[in-house]
């Protein structure tokens, strides 16, 4: 004979798991719901990617102490300072390569930001400020980390070589753009790396040269 609290335990026992197995088929189906919900609500185009153009790279040489054109197609994006971000990370990929001619390490990771600003000049006038903004001649503000500019090698034909390349880079892509300025971590630097002069701002017209000319 089996006492009764044993009978009334077990049935309390079995009432429980009951009520918890319940709640768990309950957790599992909302579960599964929301799992075929999100399955369904999953975009199935694919996401867009910028279409790929020819890109002018103004590519720096150590042996000549010269830029190089090289024509290459990428994937650039419509934005103008988007655009600008990705040729420079481009040509300092080039420079991040083994092989580089112009060995220079940070690659595309380098360029911080770039934005584009009208090259109003002082003595403009706002309607004329505001026409420059719309078509006129542009600034280009190239921002790059602190790490590049530490492992940067140094010595004035090697910096300068660099600043020249990615301003002519700028130019031959962007041809609006006519000055560019640089800035390290989003603030002003005296030197790229203890030479190269980044207080100053770049003509970048006066950046591009003839094929295989010295800067």
């Amino acid at each position: 004979m089996i006492p009764r609290y044993l009978a009334i335990l077990f049935v309390v026992l079995l009432v429980a798991s009951a009520i918890l197995g319940g709640v768990l088929w309950h957790l599992h189906d909302r579960a599964h719901k929301r799992l075929l919900s999100g399955e369904e609500s999953t975009p199935t185009h694919a996401p867009q990617v910028a279409p790929v153009e020819q890109a002018t790279l103004m590519v720096a040489r150590d042996a000549d102490n010269s830029l190089q054109t090289r024509l290459l197609s990428l994937p650039l994006p419509p934005d103008p300072d988007a655009r600008a971000r990705a040729v420079l990370g481009k040509l300092l990929d080039l420079y991040a390569a083994p092989d580089a001619a112009h060995p220079v390490p940070g690659g595309a990771n380098s360029i911080a930001q770039v934005f584009l600003l009208p090259a109003a000049e002082a003595g403009n006038t706002r309607a004329a400020a505001v026409e420059d903004a719309q078509s006129g001649p542009e600034l280009a503000v190239v921002n790059l980390t602190s790490t590049f500019a530490i492992n940067h090698p140094s010595g004035l034909e090697t910096e300068t070589l660099t600043v020249l390349s990615i301003c002519a880079t700028l130019h031959a892509n962007l041809p609006r753009v006519t000055q560019v300025r640089f800035l390290v971590d989003g603030q002003p630097r005296a030197t790229l790396a203890g030479h190269a002069d980044l207080t100053r701002t770049y003509l970048a017209g006066d950046t591009v040269t003839a094929e295989g000319a010295r800067p």
